[in-house]
């Protein structure tokens, strides 16, 4: 097993998303808190800036038109075209109201878009505030080809990374501060309902995908923080009051670079702890995974690079 890190010229290159056909197959793709979207090949020898959405880019995916589609924490959905450059703004809005804080996305093979959003109340630049403050905001949503949106999905822990079934028979999303993978059944006796694919999960998930080996990968961003795991249920003005201390002083991530494998089950079937340290490397806070062909892509919310895991 070799663990990489292959730098980007920008911080916090959250997402990852691997193209699958055409010129690019087989380049990886992430974003920026620039604004940049950047394609590393697939040897991570060459890394070339390919757009800017003006905003901050998170969730990146492949849509059915050969573009990417991207979740703009700032700007919204947006579609990429990485061969000019253009950005299109698809929404920033649901039933008339902006998006907060628009974070991860999957992309059915008829065009849907199943995304989320993390937060009413916060967004990606107060994210630890409703973290700790546990706001239960967190939304999944539909966007039709017809481009009707619904919301499917409420009252989530901090919506966060989203992937389809093979079958696409079920979506599901992550709740970062509940610690689970919601899922929510679309074909079948059981279309409509929702329960979990995984819980007690052991650190805070961030992106989710589905890989070409089908199954659900999930990062795991943070280990379990007590403190934080306490604030959580703790009185609503503590909770509040944490947020306003200074930063230093307030809770931080566990540096760790973790992702895990579940299969449409619910069964783990990977568990992925890397220590950089070992491959001569630094990393860490791994929020965007993308097995591709037995490799594992990652991304991070802070650091400006990728890495990717050949097993």
């Amino acid at each position: 097993m070799t663990f990489s890190v292959i730098p980007v010229p920008g911080s916090g290159a959250e997402d990852v998303v691997v193209a699958t056909s055409g010129p690019d197959e087989g380049a990886v793709f992430t974003g920026t808190e620039d604004g940049a979207i950047f394609r590393v090949s697939h040897d991570g020898r060459k890394v070339d800036r390919v757009a800017d959405t003006g905003g901050r880019p998170l969730g990146i995916e492949l849509d059915v038109d050969g573009r990417l589609l991207v979740c703009d924490a700032r700007r919204g959905l947006l579609r990429v075209d990485t061969a000019s450059g253009a950005v299109e703004a698809v929404t920033d809005s649901v039933n008339g109201t902006k998006m907060v804080f628009c974070n991860n996305a999957a992309v059915a093979s008829d065009g849907t878009v199943w995304f989320s959003d993390s937060s009413t109340k916060y967004g990606i630049d107060q994210w630890k505030d409703d973290f700790v403050q546990n706001t239960r905001t967190g939304r999944l949503m539909k966007l039709s080809t017809d481009g009707t949106i619904e919301v499917v999905l409420d009252g989530l822990a901090f919506a966060n990374g989203v992937a389809l079934s093979a079958a696409e028979d079920f979506v599901c999303v992550a709740e970062t501060g509940a610690r689970t993978v919601v899922r929510r059944w679309l074909t079948g006796n059981r279309a409509g309902m929702r329960d979990l694919l995984c819980q007690g999960l052991p650190g805070y998930p961030d992106n989710i995908a589905r890989g070409t080996d089908g199954l659900i990968w999930i990062t795991i961003a943070s280990p379990i923080d007590p403190l934080v795991e306490r604030l959580q249920t703790g009185p609503m003005p503590l909770r509040k009051l944490v947020t306003k201390i200074p930063e230093r002083l307030q809770p931080k991530p566990k540096q760790t670079v973790r992702v895990q494998a579940y299969d449409e089950t619910g069964v783990l079937v990977h568990d992925i702890d890397v220590r950089p340290a070992d491959h001569g490397a630094a990393y860490h806070m791994v929020t965007g995974v993308r097995e591709h062909d037995g490799r594992v892509w990652m991304g991070s919310l802070h650091e400006p690079a990728v890495a990717v895991l050949d097993r």
